[in-house]
């Protein structure tokens, strides 16, 4: 598979919706994790990322704009449990630490989820799982997904990637771009370069999401031989 440009590809459509980045800068130290969210309606919007503990999760930017159902935009987006560290754009984020805990795999920590109930979008459920146990890296992504809009059908597919390259990543969001209803994301995740600075990564990044449909964004670079790691928390509601 080739190797892209992120920022780029992030940029050739205005709504990619939530996003994940995993993989490792240049150097090779670090194993590098990028989470985004995007909004549409004033609902979607009205978030913003906020520090739990080791993890981050959604909070809603003005508490008296909430509607609908909040579990779909307020969530635990990033938990960690020693040497594994949880990135999701819903609350299976809780479904797979606690499936890990009574000794499941991420994939199978997922198997009793499927795609989000926001019909007649089924908005795609993206997951990744960061394991550096012994110094080395290791990382999967998964999606959960209806078939082409078919909610009876559920797509499982999870990509495995075992002591990745340097200066590479996979990116994967959860719509192919705008529509009514919005296409789910297709094919496999797409194979991206990674820079060796935090800063410089985050904010090519910020600047390269829809100026009017970016809501948050989420950056860590984890040393993996210490598991000591660096945060950026960019949010446009301020």
């Amino acid at each position: 598979m080739k190797i892209v440009n992120l920022f780029e590809e992030v940029g050739k459509v205005s709504y990619p919706g939530r996003g994940i980045v995993i993989g490792k800068c240049k150097c090779g130290k670090k194993a590098v994790a990028a989470y985004w969210t995007m909004g549409r309606s004033a609902g979607s919007r009205n978030r913003i990322f906020v520090e739990e503990g080791e993890g981050i999760k959604t909070q809603a930017f003005d508490p008296t704009l909430i509607a609908g159902d909040p579990s779909l935009i307020i969530y635990s987006a990033v938990k960690v449990d020693g040497s594994r560290t949880i990135v999701t754009n819903g609350d299976q984020t809780d479904t797979i630490y606690e499936g890990m805990k009574k000794g499941l795999t991420f994939e199978q920590s997922l198997r009793s989820r499927k795609y989000e109930h926001d019909e007649p979008n089924y908005t795609p459920r993206i997951s990744s799982l960061i394991d550096i146990e012994g110094g080395k890296l290791n990382y999967s992504l998964s999606i959960l997904k209806s078939d082409s809009g078919n909610p009876d059908c559920v797509l499982r597919q999870t990509f495995d990637y075992e002591n990745p390259s340097c200066g590479e990543g996979r990116y994967i969001h959860t719509y192919e771009g705008d529509g009514n209803p919005l296409p789910s994301f297709e094919g496999e995740p797409v194979k991206v370069a990674i820079e060796d600075c935090i800063d410089d990564f985050t904010n090519k990044l910020w600047n390269s999401l829809n100026e009017d449909n970016k809501v948050s964004l989420f950056v860590r670079y984890i040393d993996i031989e210490t598991g000591k790691y660096e945060t950026r928390i960019l949010n446009k509601n301020k």
